[in-house]
């Protein structure tokens, strides 16, 4: 396993290939995308713990998403329960880099506040903020001081679920090998961002605000199926990016998709 070097053409063509993989088989990926988010959801309603567990058992989770598009992509039949396939293939490591990317999350928060004056804080809680405090710069300087020190954290998890569970490395070395990646790639993701900008956010809302143009109703209308479209595509590109970096998973690391299949 190698992290290959790429162009920066192929951070477009991974959302294109996420498009075409989705179009295959839109029941299972979308399946999947929502029995995630759901599943995340749902985990961190509970009580105390629930937050915490949820983000030490996400990277199992986007597991079975991935799997999910692995099974499209090599047209293998697979039943519900692949969204739950990331249990069955290296859980410790998937669970530790869930816990080392809360850890490294609950670190910048941190940093954050400490340079925050109170008008972010006020913000986030969606409480009302004095007109001026909101233009204020200081609010656009402390976000962008958070989205520098995320932006390390993002790249080491990025690739780390399915490095870990795919190709059995331990939580540390996986996201490390994650941030290289990203770090070796940052033209193709520079341009994957673009391309998410543009067909993700930019295009749908011009669509929509044409259509709510003519009518506010049908504004709404074509407004609610975009998220159950986009979202998974874009789950979809996760796994296109993940080939492209790292190569297909060999016949040792899909043996948790066979392990969901339904009797093929």
């Amino acid at each position: 396993m190698q992290a290959q070097q790429l162009p920066m053409t192929r951070g477009w063509v991974w959302l294109r290939e996420g498009l075409q993989l989705w179009r295959r088989n839109p029941a299972l990926i979308t399946f999947a995308t929502f029995g995630y988010l759901l599943s995340v959801i749902v985990i961190s309603l509970v009580p105390l713990l629930g937050q915490l567990a949820a983000s030490l058992l996400m990277p199992a989770l986007s597991v079975g998403v991935l799997n999910a598009c692995h099974a499209v992509a090599s047209a293998r039949k697979v039943g519900p329960d692949v969204l739950f396939s990331g249990f069955k293939s290296n859980l410790q490591a998937l669970v530790v880099v869930g816990g080392l990317y809360l850890a490294a999350t609950l670190v910048v928060l941190l940093l954050v506040t400490l340079i925050d004056d109170g008008g972010l804080a006020t913000l986030m809680r969606g409480e009302d903020a004095d007109p001026q405090a909101a233009t204020d710069t200081s609010i656009g300087l402390t976000l962008l001081f958070g989205v520098v020190l995320s932006t390390p954290v993002m790249m080491a998890y990025w690739f780390a679920p399915a490095l870990a569970s795919w190709w059995k490395i331990p939580a540390p070395k996986a996201m490390f090998f994650s941030f290289y990646a990203c770090l070796r790639n940052w033209r193709p993701f520079v341009a994957y961002a673009l391309a998410l900008a543009l067909f993700g956010v930019a295009l749908p809302g011009v669509v929509v605000g044409v259509l709510g143009l003519l009518s506010p109703t049908l504004g709404n209308l074509a407004a609610l199926p975009i998220p159950l479209i986009i979202l998974p595509i874009v789950f979809a590109s996760f796994y296109t990016a993940t080939c492209d970096v790292f190569g297909h998973p060999d016949r040792n690391a899909e043996r948790p998709i066979d392990a969901a299949r339904d009797g093929d």
